[in-house]
C-alpha cells in the first residue's frame, strides 16, 4: 500500500505539472489569437525575437489542449482510481510515443520517402516567399527572423525571391542575401552566395544532433515511465 500511495502522489504531481503547462500554453494561445497585438507589444518589450510566438497560436492552442487532456486524465486518475481514466492516459501517451518512434523510422530508414516530403515541403516553401514575402507582415516577419538568425538566404539561395512582392516592389533582396552592401542588389547576392535556410537548419541539426537525440531519449524515456506507472496503478486497483 505505500508503493501504491507514493506512485499515486507522483502520478498526480507529474500530471499536475503537464496539467498547468497546458493551461499556460492554451491561455497564450488564446490570447495571441484574440489580442495578438497586445501579446506582441508585450513580447517586444523583452525581446523582439520573441513575438514570431503570434504565428503559433493555433499550434499552441492544440497543444495546450493536449496537455490538459493528459494532464487532468493522470491527476484525476490517480486521485480518483478510475481504471476508465487511467486507461485513457494510457493510450493517449503510447499514441504519442508511436507517433514518434514512426517519425524517427521514417527520416532513419526510409530516406527516399523523406527526401520527397523535404521536397514537399521546399515547394511549399518557396510558394510562400514568391505569394508573400514583402506582403504579409506574419510571414515576412518569420521569414525574416529566420534568416537573420540562421544567417541564410530564402530556402534554397536568393533567387527564391525572384518573383516575391518585395522584390518586385523594392527591386532588391532583402538585407540577409548580401555581405555588404544594402540595399542589396543581384550582383551582391550571387556574389555573396549566402546559403540557403534548409542547409542551415540541416547544418544545425547536424552540429546539435547529441542535444537532440539526448532531449528526445529524455521525453520518450519520461513518456515511457509515465504509462508504466499508469498501467501499474490500474492493475493494482483490482487487487486493492
Amino acid at each position: 500500500m505505500g508503493c501504491f500511495g507514493f506512485l499515486k502522489t507522483m502520478m498526480f504531481v507529474f500530471n499536475g505539472i503537464i496539467f498547468l503547462a497546458g493551461a499556460g500554453v492554451l491561455g497564450v494561445g488564446i490570447w495571441v489569437k484574440v489580442d495578438g497585438a497586445s501579446f506582441t507589444k508585450l513580447l517586444d518589450t523583452v525581446s523582439p525575437d520573441l513575438s514570431q510566438v503570434v504565428n503559433v497560436g493555433y499550434l499552441c492552442i492544440a497543444v495546450g489542449l493536449v496537455l490538459l487532456v493528459m494532464g487532468f486524465l493522470g491527476c484525476c486518475g490517480a486521485m480518483k482510481e478510475s481504471k476508465c481514466m487511467l486507461l485513457l492516459f494510457f493510450i493517449i501517451v503510447l499514441l504519442i510515443l508511436v507517433a514518434q518512434v514512426a517519425g524517427a523510422v521514417v527520416v532513419l530508414v526510409f530516406s527516399s520517402l523523406a527526401d520527397v516530403i523535404v521536397a514537399q515541403i521546399g515547394n511549399v516553401a518557396k510558394d510562400s516567399l514568391e505569394k508573400d514575402f514583402g506582403k504579409q507582415a506574419d510571414i515576412t516577419t518569420v521569414w525574416n527572423t529566420t534568416m537573420k538568425q540562421l544567417e541564410c538566404c530564402g530556402f534554397n539561395n536568393y533567387t527564391d525571391f525572384d518573383n516575391s512582392p518585395f522584390k518586385n516592389y523594392t527591386k532588391h533582396y532583402p538585407s540577409q542575401c548580401c555581405k555588404k552592401t544594402e540595399p542589396c542588389t543581384e550582383a551582391e547576392a550571387k556574389t555573396s552566395q549566402i546559403a540557403g535556410c534548409y542547409n542551415a537548419i540541416l547544418n544545425f541539426l547536424k552540429d546539435n544532433s547529441k542535444i537532440l537525440g539526448a532531449v528526445a531519449l529524455g521525453i520518450g524515456g519520461l513518456e515511457i515511465a509515465a504509462m508504466v506507472v499508469s498501467m501499474v496503478l490500474y492493475c493494482q486497483i483490482d487487487s486493492k
